[in-house]
């Protein structure tokens, strides 16, 4: 029901636009999180935002980076990250929690993305 999409392999420095589509239902209601889990490590909270899209909030490592944003008429949420380190390397996953504001513990979230793989050379 949620399909990431938009890794690959860039630079340090460079940007990637990861996209988040949802379908089986209406996640405008939902709030919705990017996480990413790096080998060997604990899947991390990346970023986050309310169902309406008012509020975010975002990883202290990734704050002022990374851009959470969604388009609830087309059912999709985007991560837009920019000035990427080589520490950003992770698989990356979407989820939908069903609940109006942020959440940012895994537990919380009820519906989970495949994940898109990013990596980033130094």
């Amino acid at each position: 029901q949620l399909q990431a999409s938009g890794g690959g392999l860039v630079q340090a420095g460079g940007s990637l636009r990861l996209s988040c589509a949802a379908s089986g239902r209406t996640f405008s209601s939902y709030a919705m999180g990017w996480f990413r889990q790096a080998p060997r490590k604990e899947r991390e909270f990346v970023a986050a935002i309310s169902w309406g899209g008012a509020s975010t909030d975002y990883a202290a490592t990734v704050k002022g980076r990374f851009t959470i944003s969604r388009d609830n008429a087309k059912n999709t949420v985007h991560l837009q990250m920019n000035v990427l380190k080589p520490e950003d390397t992770a698989v990356y996953y979407c989820a939908a929690a069903e609940v109006y504001g942020l959440v940012t513990g895994p537990n919380e979230y009820d519906y989970w993305g495949q994940g898109t793989q990013v990596t980033v050379s130094s």
